[in-house]
């Protein structure tokens, strides 16, 4: 088996996928089976500097190379063969956000991640201009914030993309997006299958009493589609994704896409009819939909597979954030006991016993807001914990209560699509940290949502794994191959996976729970004002 492997990546029959996630960089090398080879990481964490969500970019070269490396070596380690070239690479990382450029390519102003909820009046304007919600974190939304706050930086713009463009852009000198990633920038024209061409026309219109020296459609990364051609790794770009100099430049690379659109196809939800839902630092449910919906939802984002079929996507920012914290503390206190209890027993443990709690958690509250919440409108966030005096005050409605409320705000925009909009879905797959413990996150998704949730044995390796699934195709893609047929028919025939369906007594507590929910926010919007 080595030696097979071994001569496969001698001779590139490989495909590099790596993905910069909001905690994790990971890079995932596959064969042509589509399993995975070799992974290499890093750990990273946004900084919070002048009330924005940044990372640096020091910190991502850093965290690519770290995390190229470490796959690099684990190549050598297990098969004795150095990595010189492979068959195609695939960048993906955050949705939205803002990295505005100059004419020489340096970053105009610290890049914002998708995490910010700073651009509401943008937001509203231009939702309403457009006939089309967008949202704040979208990076059309940061670019219209920054013209209406008078930001000096605005007239210098050459160029805008989001993070994986940006990689892509470094490495191949390609400024371009997959459509996928693009639908997050600014809205897609479902026919063209790029920027909506009318509503680039009323943005320009809308900002050209400022004389800025720029028009949108200028300054935006061309759209492609899964399976086009994205340019290859140049020599420069060769030495700052492998600082040790042993990879060669001339490598394909297929369009750059964001998480989302990784997440559909690593959990083949490219189809009518399916979804899939990544539960981590954040929660996004992303439905691939057989018609457009009745109206435009500012809880509601319409953007697309990376093929260009039309996606409606529901948006949290906040998920496990402090759900993981909380279970840190557990963990200080058995360390202070003097237990060494390693990280996988402790998760499981307390998750397990959310299983045992009261349907509607006893009576408890609580809102996971790290950062702000878009879905019920807070540009900051508490994390808060509240009970009443005759609560059911246990440790298993404590982990229960902090698990359903980490997709609360996932359910209002859920809702809207499966009880008011009637959208059809026959199962939702489900991928992240969430999921991680087995059966927990899928019972209690499939509770929030009314609707069977499956965890496939490949979802583990996630998005990085995702995006080095769009590289195999654009290579290896028979003549008018459709993505939704190379995944059905050649990655996941015959994979398993296990699938649980909504128990009616946890969906009425869910539901019970959202009623507790929406009446609380009141208290969630006290902790914002009040407590500093």
């Amino acid at each position: 088996m080595s030696l097979g492997v071994a001569e496969a990546i001698r001779s590139g029959k490989t495909v590099l996928g790596i993905e910069f996630g909001s905690t994790r960089i990971k890079a995932v090398l596959i064969g042509s089976d589509h399993t995975a080879i070799a992974v290499g990481s890093h750990d990273w964490e946004n900084s919070y500097v002048n009330q924005i969500w940044t990372y640096r970019l020091e910190d991502i070269w850093k965290g690519l190379q770290e995390s190229y490396a470490k796959m690099a070596r684990e190549v050598k380690e297990k098969y004795g063969v150095t990595l010189q070239t492979i068959g195609a690479i695939g960048f993906s990382g955050m949705m939205h956000g803002y990295m505005a450029f100059d004419e020489a390519g340096e970053l105009l102003t610290p890049f914002r991640t998708w995490r910010n909820n700073i651009t509401q009046q943008a937001s509203e304007v231009l939702s309403e201009t457009f006939s089309f919600s967008i949202p704040q974190r979208w990076s059309i939304a940061h670019l219209y914030q920054s013209v209406l706050n008078q930001e000096e930086h605005v007239a210098s713009i050459h160029f805008m993309t989001t993070l994986a463009g940006y990689i892509h852009w470094k490495l191949t000198g390609q400024k371009v997006l997959g459509v996928g990633e693009a639908s997050g920038m600014f809205p897609i024209d479902m026919h063209t299958k790029s920027y909506h061409e009318t509503m680039v026309s009323q943005f320009n219109d809308l900002v050209a009493p400022e004389n800025l020296p720029w028009k949108l459609e200028k300054i935006l990364p061309t759209v492609l589609v899964a399976g086009d051609d994205a340019g290859v790794l140049t020599a420069e770009g060769a030495k700052l994704l492998d600082v040790s100099g042993e990879l060669q430049a001339g490598i394909p690379l297929c369009p750059p896409e964001g998480d989302a659109g990784t997440g559909m196809v690593a959990t083949n939800s490219v189809e009518q009819r399916t979804g899939n839902v990544s539960a981590g630092t954040s929660v996004f449910a992303m439905v691939v939909l057989e018609k457009e919906l009745s109206k435009a939802y500012s809880e509601i984002d319409l953007v697309t597979t990376p093929s260009g079929s039309l996606v409606a996507m529901a948006h949290s920012n906040n998920c496990s954030s402090d759900l993981n914290e909380w279970v840190g503390l557990f963990g200080q206190f058995a360390w202070a006991m003097g237990m060494d209890v390693q990280s996988d027993k402790l998760y499981g443990t307390l998750y397990n016993l959310a299983l045992e709690g009261d349907a509607d958690c006893g009576g408890l509250l609580a809102y996971g807001y790290l950062s702000g919440e878009h879905m019920t409108h807070f540009e900051e966030g508490r994390p808060l914990f509240v009970r009443s005096s005759d609560s059911n005050f246990n440790l298993a409605n404590f982990m229960r209560v902090h698990l359903f409320t980490a997709l609360g705000a996932l359910k209002i925009g859920m809702d809207i699509l499966l009880k008011q909009e009637g959208v059809k879905l026959d199962e939702i797959l489900g991928h992240g940290g969430l999921f991680k413990t087995a059966g927990v996150g899928q019972r209690i998704m499939a509770a929030a949502l009314n609707t069977p949730v499956s965890v496939m044995e490949t979802a583990g390796e996630g998005g990085a794994w995702g995006i080095a699934l769009l590289a195999a195709y654009m290579i290896d893609k028979s003549e008018d191959e459709t993505l939704e047929a190379y995944l059905s028919k050649r990655v996941f025939a015959g994979k398993a996976g296990a699938t649980i369906s909504p128990d009616p007594k946890d969906v009425a507590g869910f539901e019970a729970f959202m009623e507790r929910y929406m009446r609380g926010l009141a208290i969630e919007r006290a902790a914002v004002e009040h407590f500093n």
